[in-house]
């Protein structure tokens, strides 16, 4: 299936660039520089990089890109229901999805488990605690969650309400129904489909104006963030920040590597392939600065427009691997931390609650931190206290979240593709050995 920004009759902007983009135009280049100058700046001039228009750059960037999501799943998926003919279609893609991401995000909880057993990074800490004053209110909104909230919160209390919020869920639900609505219309619902994929060509060109502003976006987040929080607040920290980026690489290399491979292709070229995007979300710890152009990338590489309109959004709820690697983990550093043993039938327990409230607290602010209260308070209510620990470096957890639930998401859809059969296979090979450019994603908007 082509491409939203790629029609039938433009099929020539698939064809090899004679020339080489020059190094410092290509995106990745500048979002890396931009991460590095961010990091200088932050760690010598720290008063600077805390201004609040420094923080303004990194945060403006992400409300930008945040303000396209809602109009891009709802005009991805209403078109690609509305062109289908089999309405048993996206159910079956839905439950293929959440099966996927059920069998995959117990794998990331385990392996979070068996690295914590095997290296215990919080077992020279010495069990000092700091002032638990300051994860009050996360352990508070935890004892609130509940699972039939959750479910609730998907249905918007109105249309308008869910674009205007942005939440992925509640758009996602409408978007489904009304283009289901759409595909029972037949010829009718014509003039209103071409609208669609208009206006979703449109979005996608909004997106690659706001993509110039990236390196801008990711030096001011990258600079608030070290001016602000460290290099100091990583001291005795490292190990766990080290082991948790060492189990995040085990996981994508080696788990998501195995699945990728059945797949019928290397994790090492799909990761290289989406390298723009990678670096936006390490500059500004947000897996969502980046969906839109992960969304694009993926129809590029054959994957059908229906499949990626329901898993992509759907991810960003149910696939957080990376956050399960850090429930896991960071359970097992705060319990040693503390001097706790946990036994064989604890750490099951967290397993299972982990996998049951990173689903609950998804889509609400600080959800990493609520999710590791949650999962503390029923395992063993006296390690909640022991949040405080990780406190101060969360903030350089959550890009390694946010990079690993960003790549999962990418390898499930191709995934899910494969196993409905509808992955063009030829235009993935194509893709991934780069003879097709991925930065012509941008020159197909604005040429069109």
């Amino acid at each position: 299936m082509k491409s939203l920004l790629i029609d039938s009759d433009r099929e020539d902007q698939m064809t090899p660039k004679t020339g080489k983009t020059p190094l410092l135009k290509q995106l990745y280049v500048q979002v890396l520089l931009a991460i590095v100058i961010g990091g200088v700046v932050g760690a010598l001039f720290p008063a600077f990089a805390t201004n609040d228009w420094i923080k303004l750059l990194g945060d403006g960037f992400i409300k930008l890109i945040k303000m396209m999501i809602a109009p891009i799943i709802f005009f991805t998926v209403v078109s690609g229901i509305a062109h289908i003919q089999d309405a048993k279609k996206v159910g079956r893609v839905g439950v293929k999805a959440l099966i996927y991401f059920e069998v995959v995000s117990t794998f990331a909880l385990a392996l979070g488990l068996l690295v914590g057993n095997l290296l215990k990074p919080g077992s020279g800490f010495g069990g000092k605690i700091p002032d638990a004053s300051a994860v009050a209110s996360f352990a508070k909104q935890a004892g609130e969650m509940k699972s039939v909230d959750f479910v609730m919160h998907i249905i918007p209390d109105s249309v308008v309400g869910a674009f205007a919020k942005g939440d992925i869920l509640q758009v996602l639900l409408f978007s489904i129904l009304f283009g289901f609505s759409l595909m029972v219309l037949g010829e009718r619902g014509r003039a209103m489909r071409a609208f669609i994929d208009d206006s979703a060509h449109a979005v996608f060109g909004v997106i690659a104006i706001v993509m110039k502003a990236a390196p801008v976006g990711a030096f001011g987040a990258m600079a608030f963030t070290v001016g602000k929080y460290g290099p100091q607040a990583l001291g005795s920290l490292i190990g766990l920040i080290g082991t948790f980026y060492l189990t995040a690489a085990l996981f994508v290399f080696v788990v998501l590597g195995v699945i990728a491979r059945m797949a019928g292709f290397s994790i090492f070229k799909f990761v290289k392939y989406i390298k723009d995007e990678i670096l936006i979300v390490l500059g500004t710890s947000s897996s969502e600065s980046a969906l839109p152009l992960l969304m694009e990338k993926l129809e590029r590489l054959g994957c059908s427009k229906p499949v990626v309109g329901l898993v992509v959004p759907t991810g960003y709820s149910f696939n957080l691997d990376g956050t399960n690697i850090y429930m896991t983990l960071a359970t097992l550093f705060i319990a040693q931390a503390m001097g706790v043993d946990l036994d064989f039938g604890e750490q099951m327990t967290i397993l299972i609650v982990a996998m049951l409230t990173s689903k609950g607290a998804s889509g609400i602010s600080g959800a990493g931190f609520i999710t590791l209260a949650a999962t503390l308070a029923v395992v063993n209510p006296a390690l909640v206290p022991g949040m405080a620990i990780v406190f101060g470096i969360d903030k350089f957890m959550s890009e390694c979240r946010a990079l690993t639930n960003f790549v999962g998401n990418g390898v499930a859809t191709i995934v899910v593709s494969w196993w409905e059969k509808e992955l063009d296979h030829d235009m993935l090979k194509e893709a991934l050995n780069k003879r097709i450019d991925p930065s012509d994603v941008e020159t197909a908007v604005t040429t069109g």
